[in-house]
């Protein structure tokens, strides 16, 4: 047997580990981290040796599938596109644009064909019911990098290699490998904090895996890292530790933030969050006196009714120590291809709003958790129709049994798709593309906040099944037959259009491209003749010139933040303790968890990722459990606003009492799916529990983390 040894990145999380893969060119033998990739240096993690599962998963999809009456059925290509082209074109006909609506998943951002022609898919519709999985994740991040810097993709990650302190709120980058901060062998970095004398303090409602490698961890109540932070900083103010340097120069609003925080003292917080004042009070001298210093927080403050807050704290913090755009801080990548587009894009938010409960949009996307009620509530501009690409939003979106039920109502539904999933089983079409070992690939995204400046491209592995389609040439077909007529020009453009053109013309027209250098600069070829990638060195300050305000300041206090949080936050520093004290006995804070093998709902049809012991546990502290009568590995039968579920009691001291953890991606018991390991292991929803009322007021974005409920033994039924 003939064997060949390529170089790729993983493409299933944010880590973008450098891989070595032996194969004989139809079956991989070996896949291996790759030592001579600058960014991840060898290291890799579990989700990496599945990569060849899901390529030979034989519940993976490789033709289009038509729902019948009898179950799904293939369908040729031109059959499936002249289908979508006639049902959409026909309702949008009858009811407007804004009929049909789009969902874009979570993997949409590790496959840059995907990522590169959605946008085309988009201008097609026309629609202003635009749906991502940002607003379930990431969305206060971007918020907060519009209004402060100008463009939602300006978000500053910690400078992890440099820094001396390193806050972490909400993260739990052991299990994740870093998320927003691109940081392979991610335990090693913090460790390296702690052996060259620095500190890694970790605020976290559970004793996580990354506690085990942090000099302190602190337990906090769910949902009040917002106070946390506020009185950080207003401890700051209040001790003369405001450092702004050379950021003073261009940077607004500094007096404005200060009043804005006057009243978030340590001590009257303390009982809110848990933590007592003299803790608070010495994590804020801390971070002043360290030379170089970064807060993080990812996950667990975005997705929480003030995550928006979060965010904007986070940063402000950064900034007002001078600790922003400096090394071992917070600092901005520099990619080989920049994301960042024009001056005065900071405006982007609230041009229309969601029909039903009139939530704002967000650089064209209306917040996920508005979709089901856009979809059952009748009347003018109601969805009628849904294209979703690479997500399951039935367990990853708030009130999934609500969004199924939607979902069964819609007149047309084509779903872009590899498997028949919890969501997919009620498309009427499924257009499925390659494995990710079939496709070429560029993270444009996550080298963009990568803890260093790489560049590296990933060609495909193995050739497609004959027939297939790319996940770019699906949505190039679908952009071309629904885009009005006339749009000549247009489409000539759009049917030159590749990946690697765009690609090529990215790299030469960034910063290490023809800017540097017209005959040397970075190209296409170049990443091709560099199959480890390229280094393009540490992370550098880049401020005031990368800034994409209108006025190229820095905005320390925008007017946004400044009304919610007198309108919302102040009034809750009395009504915060008045909620708890009115709690009943089996009230609990509900808060999601990540394990290292496991990477949303999609990675659960590997057997190597789920096997082992049940990870699907209803964590309780022991103290709650004895007060309570619960036994551990008894089921217990877990309650909220918009349903139930049961689930096996885990028992630990990792949690803090008054809380409980569900993992989040799992619910495969649903009927006519075609997972068959993941229904093995089917696990229940936490989604099917969260409630799609309760969101951060000022972004939008679910707040799953934080919802209340009730925990009682489970009867016999």
């Amino acid at each position: 047997m003939t064997t060949q040894t390529e170089f790729r990145s993983c493409n299933l999380c944010e880590a973008i580990c450098g891989l070595s893969i032996e194969h004989d060119g139809s079956k991989v033998i070996s896949i291996k981290g790759d030592k001579e990739d600058p960014l991840s240096r060898g290291h890799i993690c579990p989700k990496a040796i599945a990569l060849q599962d899901i390529h030979a998963d034989p519940d993976r999809l490789k033709t289009p599938m038509r729902r019948t009456e009898s179950g799904f059925e293939p369908i040729s290509w031109d059959d499936a596109f002249d289908l979508v082209e006639s049902k959409l074109t026909e309702i949008r006909k009858q009811h407007g644009d804004d009929s049909v609506a789009l969902y874009l998943g979570n993997p949409t951002v590790h496959n840059s064909g995907a990522l590169l022609f959605q946008k085309y898919l988009k201008q097609a519709l026309s629609t202003r019911n635009r749906f991502a999985a940002t607003s379930v994740d990431q969305l206060p991040h971007h918020f907060a990098a519009s209004h402060m810097f100008g463009h939602g993709l300006m978000i500053p990650i910690p400078d992890i290699d440099n820094t001396d302190y390193m806050l972490i709120l909400g993260a739990n980058p052991a299990a994740s490998n870093g998320s927003l901060m691109t940081a392979p062998d991610v335990k090693n970095r913090l460790k390296s904090i702690v052996k060259r004398d620095g500190k890694v303090i970790l605020i976290d409602p559970r004793r996580t895996e990354s506690a085990k490698l942090a000099s302190e961890h602190h337990f906090i109540r769910p949902g009040t890292d917002v106070f946390l932070l506020a009185a950080i900083l207003n401890n700051l103010f209040q001790n003369d530790a405001v450092q702004l340097g050379r950021l003073n120069e261009f940077t607004k609003g500094v007096d404005q933030l200060k009043s804005a925080v006057a009243e978030f003292t340590s001590q009257n917080v303390s009982e809110i969050t848990g933590l007592d004042s003299a803790t608070i009070e010495n994590i804020a001298a801390e971070f002043a006196a360290a030379k170089r210093a970064v807060v993080y927080g990812r996950m667990g403050v975005s997705t929480q009714p003030h995550g928006g807050l979060c965010h904007w704290f986070i940063n402000a913090i950064n900034l007002i120590t001078g600790n922003l755009d400096r090394t071992g801080g917070q600092m901005f990548a520099h990619p080989a291809v920049s994301l960042v587009g024009k001056l005065g894009t900071e405006n982007e938010f609230g041009r229309w709003k969601s029909r039903v409960r009139g939530l704002p949009e967000f650089e064209g996307d209306l917040p996920v958790a508005v979709l089901a009620e856009e979809i059952l509530t009748p009347g003018e501009g109601q969805i009628k129709a849904l294209i979703t690409s690479s997500g399951n939003p039935v367990l990853s979106t708030p009130n999934g049994v609500q969004l199924e039920q939607a979902i069964e109502q819609l007149d047309f539904y084509v779903a872009h798709d590899i498997y028949i999933n919890e969501t997919t089983r009620h498309a009427d079409l499924i257009l499925p593309s390659p494995s990710g070992l079939e496709t070429d690939h560029y993270d444009f995204i996550f080298l963009a906040f990568a803890v260093r400046n790489v560049a590296k491209y990933s060609p495909q592995l193995f050739a497609p099944v004959e027939g297939s389609m790319y996940d770019w040439q699906i949505m190039k077909e679908l952009s071309l037959r629904l885009m009005p007529k006339g749009k000549f020009f247009q489409k000539a453009l759009l049917r030159w259009l590749t990946p690697d053109r765009l690609l090529d013309l990215g790299l030469k027209t960034g910063p290490y491209g023809w800017a540097k250098s017209w005959f040397k600069g970075l190209s296409l070829k170049q990443l091709k003749a560099n199959p480890h990638g390229i280094d393009l060195g540490e992370l550098k300050p880049v401020l005031p010139k990368g800034l994409r305000t209108s006025d190229r300041k820095i905005n320390a206090a925008p007017q946004v933040y400044i009304d919610h949080l007198n309108r919302e936050l102040l009034p809750e520093l009395k009504a915060e303790t008045e909620s708890r004290q009115n709690a009943a006995a089996n009230d609990f804070s509900l808060i999601g968890r990540r394990h290292l093998r496991s990477n949303n709902s999609w990675m659960h049809n590997s057997q190597r990722l789920v096997k082992g012991a049940d990870r699907c546990t209803l964590m309780m502290n022991p103290a709650d459990a004895e007060r309570l009568d619960l036994v551990a590995g008894s089921a217990v039968a877990i309650t909220s606003s918009v349903g139930s579920v049961k689930a096996p009691l885990e028992v630990t001291d990792e949690i803090m009492p008054g809380v409980v953890s569900l993992p989040h991606g799992y619910g495969h018991h649903r009927p006519n799916t075609k997972l068959s390991i993941a229904s093995q292991h089917a696990g229940v929803s936490i989604n099917d529990l969260t409630d799609d009322k309760i969101v951060d007021n000022l972004t939008g974005n679910a707040a799953f983390s934080a919802q209340t409920v009730q925990i009682e033994a489970a009867n016999d039924e």
